[in-house]
């Protein structure tokens, strides 16, 4: 009898415990991630986006004749905002239908466009002022971020725009040893819409994906294992049935002497 009693307290707690180490409860995106697996193509040269943040800084001969199209970033108490010991430059916005406002010239719309072609633009409207200008456009907020089982989860601004996969994980310290391999996803929005494709790092073939080279805005997610699944919803739950079952441990004791 005494027996039979401790295993109709035994066994809930069991049970109990072994259910609780559910990937519904640490998994991001599971509702996109199922049943989908896109390959999202890349230009090998970036394109410039709605909200993308860019600096663009004209030269020529006459120095002169560039400096309306060249303003400092203002104050607010009217001094000119230096960086590093060098005069910071204004961004320019790419608003939601692909347009910047550019002194003297108006508006240009740059959004679709690359750096080659976008330069390759400016330098025409700008030869009816200045002889033979030379155009600098770069990316100010050229962003990637990198969730889930790695050791620096974070956003990363990159300077030089271009980063491969394995170098944005490199810059979130490497997926720790919880982290699924064969199981890392980006998210992408691609002409206002979000999509996503499935790496998998165990293979060599992952350098040839369409994705490997990251764009700005894209989301790196590596999945926890099922380790990590399993330690992290013991960690969360079960402080409540440990002290059930040291309390029952007790109990069972007591009644089976």
């Amino acid at each position: 009898m005494k027996l039979k009693l401790f295993y109709i307290l035994i066994i809930p707690i069991v049970i109990a415990i072994s259910s609780c180490g559910s990937s519904k409860e640490v998994v991001y995106f599971q509702d996109e991630l199922i049943g989908k697996n896109e390959q999202i193509p890349i230009d090998s040269e970036l394109i410039y986006k709605p909200n993308d943040l860019l600096t663009i800084v004209v030269s020529g001969l006459d120095p002169e004749a560039v400096k309306p199209f060249n303003l400092p970033v203002i104050a607010n108490n009217n001094s000119l905002i230096k960086a590093q010991g060098e005069l910071k430059m204004q961004t320019y916005l790419v608003d939601l239908k692909g347009f910047i406002e550019f002194p003297v010239l108006g508006e240009i719309k740059l959004g679709g466009l690359t750096r080659s072609q976008a330069t390759q633009l400016l330098k025409t409207k700008l030869t009816d002022y200045i002889k033979d200008p030379i155009v600098n456009i770069r990316l100010a907020n050229f962003t990637v971020t990198v969730l889930g089982e790695v050791n620096n989860p974070g956003t990363f601004t990159i300077e030089d725009e271009r980063i491969s996969l394995i170098e944005a994980i490199g810059l979130a310290g490497d997926l720790t040893i919880y982290g699924k391999r064969e199981n890392v996803f980006l998210i992408r929005e691609d002409n206002g819409i979000k999509r996503f494709t499935k790496f998998d790092l165990t293979s060599i073939k992952v350098v040839n994906s369409p994705s490997y080279y990251l764009t700005q805005n894209d989301v790196i997610y590596v999945e926890p294992n099922k380790a990590k699944v399993r330690s992290s919803s013991y960690n969360q739950n079960n402080v409540i049935i440990i002290s059930a079952v040291a309390t029952l441990a007790t109990i069972v004791a007591i009644l089976i002497k």
